[in-house]
Parts: structure tokens; sequence; C-alpha cells
């Protein structure tokens, strides 16, 4: 039972990875923390929820409209709110976006309530993998897998890329970035669209596991935050780790503890790893 909780816990952290991501890419490059980020998956997880319901059309068919809508949300908060704060102090950046995340928040509430939501059929629903006691469900395991390949994607876009390397540049001296030719100011749209599509991809993945409500993305964001600072700021691989981490450890902690514990676990791992690493766990 306890291989099979922490298998769980695993598959799910692989996703809450994929969350984390989009949100250190942004927290990196610009310094700015985008307290919206959690909403804009929630958002991901309705557009997967309605074409289902009015369409029929399962979660893998809407992936890439999904993405479309919370890559389009990032573009639209750079440009309508962040770009005019770049140069502001972080907490103004950080209050425009939790102001923008409970307008989206209770939007939402306005549009669809409160009520929770669920997608019913998948082409997924109902199979799984049975190793002895183990058992692995396929939507499980494919949001596991999709987490892991979408990170190993965009590391190697920004190790391997021309762009990759300009995102890198402009994180570490916007200045000197701009003087060797580099567009910054595409170079942050581009970075609030890949994180747009983290968050669109994630939530396609969750939204057949977890149900869909206007509160669905707060908790993942505030999640997404406590797995960037223990990862290290800007680092994917770090935030790849420590959202498996998180994950384990809240399966495992509310399995022993009960489940109302098991966000307290994670938190309390998050700051017991900052009394001695102030800046993460693979942090510089």
């Amino acid at each position: 039972m306890i291989l099979q909780i922490a298998l769980t816990g695993i598959l799910v952290g692989c996703v809450y990875s994929l969350v984390s991501v989009g949100l250190t890419l942004v927290w990196g490059l610009m310094d700015i923390i985008n307290f919206a980020h959690g909403d804009f998956m929630m958002i991901s997880m309705y557009t997967v929820f309605w074409l289902y319901s009015l369409f029929k059309w399962d979660p893998f068919i809407s992936l890439p409209i999904a993405v479309i809508v919370a890559a389009a949300l990032g573009l639209t908060t750079y440009k309508l709110i962040i770009k005019r704060l770049v140069n502001a102090p972080g907490l103004m950046a950080l209050l425009a976006t939790f102001g923008l995340s409970l307008f989206i928040r209770n939007f939402a509430q306005f549009l669809w309530s409160p009520n929770y939501r669920f997608i019913g059929e998948s082409i997924l629903s109902g199979k799984r993998i049975i190793f002895g006691d183990i058992i692995i469900g396929f939507p499980q395991l494919f949001a596991a897998v999709g987490s892991i390949l979408i990170t190993l994607l965009i590391a190697l876009f920004i190790k391997r890329t021309r762009i990759g390397k300009a995102i890198q540049a402009t994180a570490q001296n916007r200045d000197i970035a701009e003087l060797m030719g580099v567009d910054t100011e595409k170079i942050y749209m581009l970075t609030f669209a890949i994180s747009g599509i983290c968050v669109g991809v994630a939530g396609t993945l969750l939204s057949g596991i977890f149900p869909v409500y206007p509160e669905s993305g707060a908790m993942y964001g505030l999640l997404a935050f406590v797995i960037v600072a223990l990862g290290g700021f800007g680092n994917i691989w770090g935030a790849f780790y420590a959202g498996i981490l998180i994950g384990l450890a809240e399966a495992l902690g509310g399995f022993y503890f009960g489940t109302q514990f098991k966000y307290a676990i994670a938190f309390l791992i998050y700051l017991l790893v900052l009394q001695f690493r102030p800046k993460g766990l693979f942090g510089w």
C-alpha cells in the first residue's frame, strides 16, 4: 500500500512540476511573480470541460485549443499589465497579478457557478496497468509522462536553441543582452507564452483526473510558488524534482496524518529546507 501511495504521489508530482516550470521561467527571467498563474490553468481546465460537455470532444482532442487559450492569456497579461511594470518594484507586479487572479476567479464563478464539474468519459477512462498489488491508472500515467516530455522539450529548447540562449542572456543581464542585439521585449512575450503553454498542457492532463471549479487553480498556483522556491528560482530541473518531492510528500503525508494535513506537510518541508538552503535545493 505504501508503494502504491508513493507511486501515485510521484505521478501527480510530475504534473505539479510542469505547472511550476512555467512559473519558474517567468520568475527567473523577469523577477516577477505571476499570482494568476494557477488561474490560467483553471481556465484551460474549463476549456477542456466545456468542449467535452458541448461537443463531446475528448481532452486529448481539445488539448491544442486549451494550450492556445492559456498561451493567449499569458500574452495578454504581459501586453496589458506586466509590460508596464517591468521596471517597477517587484511588489507592483505581484499586486497587479493578484488582482488579476481575483478577477479571473470571481468572473469564472459568475459565469459557471462554484459547483464542481467532472469529465465523465475519455479515451483513457477505466484503463489501468496492474503489477502485482500495484495499480496504475492510464490517466495518471499519461499525465505524468506528458508532463515529463513537455518539461524535457522546454529544457532542451532553453539550453540548445538560439532563442533559448537569448532567454538565458536576458535573465542574466537585460542591458547587456540588448547591447548584443537581443529583442528583450519579444523574449518576455515568448516567456509568458511558454508559461501559458505549460499550464495549458497541465490543465488538460489534470482535467480528466480532478474536478474543475473556479478555485481549482488557486491551490495549484500556491503549490507552484512553493515548488519554484524549493527547487531554486529559474531552475527548470530544480522545479521538476521539487514538484515530484512535493507530490510524494503530499501523498504520504495524507496517508499517515490524514488528507486534511497533506498540504500542511508539503509546506512544512518547504519551510524546513529553506532554513538550510535559502535559495532552494538547486539554487546557486
